[in-house]
């Protein structure tokens, strides 16, 4: 059964409602310029509640260009298990046991072709799962855009990375399709089930997470 992470959670009612609903991974984005971005001290706060349920999702932090040693500080602060590196991050710090976030981080891709995905795929591939995330690509935005990832590129993609996460556009209409097709680890969503930018909308978080869960894989 595929893995479901909602991402962009900004209060403890969103988050409450998607444990409660199933997810696998929540996200809290660490990017200011986001819209969908998260302070520290409220990070903390819901992370504390979050860490009190005997269904805890596995808690993400959602990093853009953050340098190594603070996002460990923030993982650790906030008591989260993974880093999403979401910008120009070096592959070091995914695959290099030296790095401060080893084991622990996964980096987004948002590739313009499968030649790319290809290529940045084989420097980028962490030893846990998820192990690589692919996002439809965008010029200027690192995520939660709504556009659609190229799901032939992922399909090839995900038989040859077993760990690997789906996001860009999915919605409670089109996950259970794109499970099917391209058969990845996990999918991830933001814009999908929300209401407006950091808020959810509880019908569409508990429809998205039982439609992407219906498929058997």
């Amino acid at each position: 059964m595929v893995k479901v992470k909602i991402c962009g959670t900004t209060n403890l009612e969103d988050a409450l409602l998607a444990a409660e609903a199933g997810a696998d991974f929540l996200g809290f984005i660490f990017y200011p310029p986001g819209k969908r971005s998260i302070t520290l001290d409220v990070a903390q706060a819901i992370t504390i509640r979050l860490r009190q349920l005997d269904n805890c999702p596995v808690l993400v932090g959602v990093f853009v260009n953050e340098t190594p040693e603070r996002m460990a500080e923030i993982m650790a602060e906030c008591q989260l298990d993974l880093a999403q590196l979401h910008g120009d991050e070096p592959p070091w710090l995914v695959g290099d046991t030296r790095s401060p976030l080893y084991g622990r981080a996964f980096k987004a891709l948002r590739p313009t072709s499968l030649v790319e995905a290809e290529t940045d795929a084989e420097w980028y591939v962490s030893p846990q799962s998820p192990n690589l995330l692919i996002d439809a690509y965008h010029p200027t935005l690192r995520g939660g855009t709504g556009q659609t990832a190229d799901w032939s590129v992922c399909a090839h993609l995900a038989r040859q990375i077993p760990g690997l996460m789906l996001a860009g556009g999915l919605t409670p209409e089109n996950v259970a399709e794109a499970v099917r097709v391209v058969r990845p680890y996990a999918v991830d969503v933001a814009s999908g089930v929300e209401i407006s930018p950091g808020r959810k909308d509880p019908a569409l978080v508990r429809a998205f997470i039982a439609n992407a869960k219906s498929v058997i894989r």
